[in-house]
């Protein structure tokens, strides 16, 4: 079979790549792997496909890098080959024969919820550092809406950010939206983000970023503004390096996923059908098998389940 990653630069996709080899040489798998030079890059990808279907390979597993490899994988799915998304869902969904991820949404819930819980009915003045602003990626609003569900915040239109009411009350007292902003989940776009949120509104106390690098950025801002007593940042991701800023309390929490999971289950599942097993199916109530998720914290709350740093560092990712 063949593992098609978005490419080979990201400790995301080299987890996936190195917990897959590793299962694969345990199970007798014959595994190819394949990824983009960079993020976007189709035409390779086009190209490892067309390559499983020469070989024969049983399935694919693949992060795609856009709407471009369609066509090849309803074309390896022609042939045969049972087709596994890692990650996110392509467009639409059933490009792909079934998509093993993190349930977004309830990583958000599980940030939004402890979020609640350390507020403990002050006032909450929420920045909201979304991925973008000017395209709606479902990654985006999922824990987008999670989080704000999670603190007991009516997102608004389901399937857009930014449509919740401004102010109102949350699971613990009123609360205010200072702002939202984009920050392409990169560092740099979260500090930038975080300083205009600031220039919005000086009271913000609590900070919900899409990642761990838009939180990193984030987090810059505020201890230039002075503010590091003030703000409480909320990440998602669960790499190693989040959980250790967990740890040293640059993060409040942060909300886990398993690359290396999702590559190893979609390998066992293909590996299963290959040798007249069934096929998978999806995670009741979802449209996806959810791979799960878990919420690090360096304190624990009433009501609301957290892994120490400690505990997370046996399933985190990256170095």
């Amino acid at each position: 079979m063949s593992l098609i990653l978005k490419t080979l630069t990201n400790p995301y996709f080299v987890t996936m790549k190195n917990d897959a080899e590793a299962a694969a040489a345990k199970d007798g798998v014959n595994l190819t792997v394949a990824a983009g030079s960079s993020d976007g890059d189709t035409q390779t990808q086009i190209s490892a496909i067309d390559n499983a279907i020469s070989r024969g390979d049983k399935g694919i597993l693949i992060t795609t890098n856009g709407n471009a490899v369609n066509t090849a994988l309803e074309q390896a799915k022609k042939a045969g080959l049972f087709v596994i998304a890692l990650d996110t869902a392509p467009t639409p969904p059933t490009v792909a024969d079934i998509t093993y991820a993190t349930d977004n949404t309830a990583a958000g819930k599980l940030d939004g919820q402890y979020a609640a819980k350390m507020l403990a009915g002050k006032p909450a003045v929420i920045a909201m550092l979304d991925l973008f602003n000017n395209q709606v990626v479902s990654v985006d609003v999922d824990r987008d809406h999670g989080f704000l569900e999670g603190m007991g915040i009516n997102p608004g239109n389901p399937n857009e950010n930014g449509q919740e009411a401004k102010t109102g009350s949350y699971a613990g007292g009123t609360y205010t939206i200072a702002c939202h902003q984009p920050t392409q989940g990169a560092i740099d776009g979260g500090r930038t983000a975080m300083e205009n949120c600031l220039s919005a509104n000086s009271n913000i106390n609590v900070v919900y970023a899409i990642n761990e690098p838009a939180a990193e950025g984030a987090y810059a801002a505020i201890k230039a503004a002075g503010k590091l007593n003030q703000i409480k940042v909320f990440a998602i991701d669960g790499s190693c390096a989040g959980l250790k800023l967990v740890s040293s309390g640059e993060f409040a929490a942060d909300a886990v996923q398993y690359p290396g999971k999702m590559a190893v289950l979609g390998m066992e599942a293909i590996a299963s059908l290959a040798r007249g097993g069934s096929k998978p199916s999806v995670s009741n109530g979802l449209s996806f098998f959810n791979t799960g998720t878990a919420l690090v914290a360096g304190k624990s709350y009433s009501g609301v389940t957290i892994e120490s740093p400690t505990q997370g560092a046996s399933g985190c990712w990256g170095s």
